[in-house]
């Protein structure tokens, strides 16, 4: 399986857009004085397919084990190196649900998008360590929040 992408870029600005090979769109663009800050920049845009990914994998399992949530959003957040290539350092995603899940369930979710299904998530942990959690707020008590995996150049581990 090859995937490919074309863009084409202002060479006077730096924006960037590209297309998939059915044409979606991908746009990015750099902070100024590099760019006009009209799109997410290329290190935002990775953080992006990484929570799209896991996204997707998660509510297709939570689907198959019956478990509707009501709300589902994914913060991902990343520390980057001071010096170019300002690589990112450690990322952290926190999957945030609401509803009358079972905890185990969106826990085993996660775990397996984050060690098995992603492969944005495999990439990023070939060279950077990244925190799995969730925060679940369920209406019949407290909130829940455990780190689920932790993922990186030296493998991972589930909790």
């Amino acid at each position: 399986m090859s995937t490919s992408i074309v863009a084409t870029v202002d060479p006077a600005g730096g924006r960037v857009d590209a297309r998939t090979e059915q044409g979606q769109p991908i746009v990015m663009d750099g902070d100024p004085p590099h760019g006009a800050d009209s799109a997410a920049g290329p290190k935002e845009a990775l953080l992006a397919a990484l929570a799209g990914c896991t996204a997707m994998d998660v509510a297709s399992i939570l689907r198959k084990k019956q478990q509707a949530a009501s709300s589902y959003e994914i913060g991902v957040s990343a520390e980057s190196a001071n010096e170019h290539p300002q690589v990112f350092t450690a990322i952290t995603v926190e999957h945030r649900l609401a509803g009358e899940l079972d905890p185990e369930a969106v826990r085993r979710s996660i775990e397996l998008s984050s060690t098995r299904y992603c492969p944005v998530s495999a990439m990023l942990s070939r060279a950077v360590t990244i925190e799995h959690w969730y925060r679940l707020n369920r209406t019949d008590g407290d909130p829940v929040r455990a780190l689920v995996a932790v993922t990186g150049p030296a493998g991972h581990r589930v909790l």
